[in-house]
C-alpha cells in the first residue's frame, strides 16, 4: 500500500504586515505567490451506490478519515435503519459525525456545515485527507458554497473534488429492494418498533424523519389487536412503502446531483458502477463483482484522486473510464516521489 503524508495549508484572511518596498522594486512573483489550499474529497451518490465502500477504499489507500454527510445517520441509534456502515465495515478507518446527535433534535444544513468545518479542519491539521461521503446532497452544497459561516469560506479554504458513484436507476432499484429485505432480517422493524408512539404520527422531526420508521405506523397501531391476515397485509403495505419511498429517494437524489452539475457547474468525476451491481446480481455476490468494483471503481478513483492531491497536470472531468493496472502502477508510483 502506497503511504502519503498531505499537509494542506488552512488559511484565512488575514491582516498582512507593511511591506518593505526595496529601491530596486518589487518582487512580482512574490506578490502573486498565493497560499497553498487544503485538500477534500467528496463522494457523491444516490443511495445504495456505493458511496461508503468507496470512501473505505480510498481511505485505505491515503492516509484519509470520512466525515458522514448523510443527514439520518448523524443520529444516534437506528443503525438498521438508517443503514450505518458497521465497526467491522470501516476497516480502522476513522469516521466523523456518524450517530452523533440525539434522535429528538433537529439537526439543520446550517448545524452540518459548523461541525463539518471543524471537523475537516482538524482531519486536515492532522496530515490526512477529508473524505465527504453520504446522500444528503443539500448538506454537501451548502458546506461547498459557503454555509459554514464564520469569517472563511469553504472554497476559499479548500480545493474540493468531487467523486459521483452512478448506477443505472433499474438496477438500482432492485438492489435497494433487496437491501430492505436484508435490513428486516436483521432487525430494522424492531428498530422501527423503538420509534413508536400511538398517540404521535408526527414523522418530521429528528430521527423520526428517516424512511423506516413512519411507515410501520399503521402496523403498529393494529399490531396488538387485528387477527394474523391483516397485520400479515399491513406488515407486507409497510415493507413495500419503506422500498417505494427508498428508490423515490434515489431518483430525488440524482436530480440533485444532476442539478450540481448541469445548473451550478460543479465539475464531477463520473464513475459507472452499473455493471458491478448487476453482476452482483447474477452471481449472487461472488469474486467476479468484487473484480469488476476494483478495476471499474476502486482503481480509477484513486488514480483521480492522486492526481488532485499531487496536481498532476489539468484533471479531465467527464466519466472515469477503467484504469489499465500498469497505468496504475505508473500514476502510484510517481505519487511517492
Amino acid at each position: 500500500m502506497m503511504t502519503m503524508r498531505l499537509v494542506p495549508t488552512l488559511m484565512c484572511k488575514q491582516k498582512l504586515p507593511l511591506l518593505h518596498i526595496p529601491s530596486g522594486g518589487i518582487d512580482l512573483q512574490i506578490l502573486q505567490r498565493r497560499p497553498e489550499k487544503g485538500k477534500v474529497v467528496v463522494v457523491l451518490g444516490a443511495t445504495g451506490a456505493g458511496k461508503s465502500r468507496l470512501s473505505i477504499d480510498l481511505a485505505t489507500r491515503f492516509p484519509a478519515e470520512v466525515v458522514n454527510s448523510d443527514k439520518m445517520q448523524v443520529y444516534q441509534g437506528m443503525d438498521i435503519v438508517t443503514n450505518k456502515i458497521t465497526e467491522e465495515e470501516r476497516c480502522d478507518v476513522p469516521h466523523h459525525l456518524l450517530g452523533v446527535i440525539e434522535p429528538t433534535k433537529n439537526f439543520t444544513a446550517a448545524n452540518f456545515c459548523s461541525m463539518a468545518s471543524r471537523t475537516i479542519k482538524s482531519i486536515a491539521g492532522r496530515g490526512h485527507l477529508p473524505i465527504i461521503a453520504g446522500g444528503s446532497n443539500s448538506f454537501i452544497e451548502a458546506l461547498v458554497d459557503g454555509g459554514g459561516g464564520g469569517d472563511c469560506r469553504f472554497s476559499s479554504m479548500y480545493d474540493v473534488m468531487f467523486l459521483w458513484v452512478d448506477v443505472a436507476m433499474p438496477v438500482l432499484h432492485a438492489f435497494v429492494s433487496e437491501r430492505v429485505d436484508r435490513m428486516v432480517e436483521q432487525g430494522m422493524i424492531e428498530e422501527a418498533r423503538e420509534m413508536f408512539n400511538p398517540r404521535n404520527a408526527d414523522y418530521s422531526r429528528g430521527l423520526r424523519k428517516a424512511i423506516g420508521v413512519g411507515e410501520f405506523h399503521r402496523y403498529f397501531r393494529a399490531e396488538s389487536t387485528a387477527d394474523a391476515d391483516t397485520r400479515a397485509r399491513l406488515l407486507g403495505e409497510a415493507i413495500d412503502a419503506v422500498k417505494i419511498n427508498t428508490c423515490q429517494l434515489a431518483r430525488r437524489q440524482l436530480e440533485k446531483i444532476k442539478r450540481l452539475r448541469n445548473v451550478k457547474g460543479w465539475k464531477l468525476h463520473r464513475v459507472d458502477a452499473t455493471e458491478v451491481f448487476r453482476r452482483r446480481r447474477c452471481s449472487g455476490g461472488g469474486e467476479d463483482a468484487e473484480e469488476l468494483w476494483e478495476n471499474l471503481v476502486a482503481e480509477p478513483s484513486a488514480t483521480i484522486v492522486t492526481r488532485f492531491l499531487h496536481n498532476f497536470g489539468p484533471l479531465i472531468y467527464a466519466d472515469v473510464t477503467p484504469i489499465r493496472p500498469a497505468v496504475m502502477g505508473r500514476a502510484m508510483a510517481a505519487a511517492t516521489h
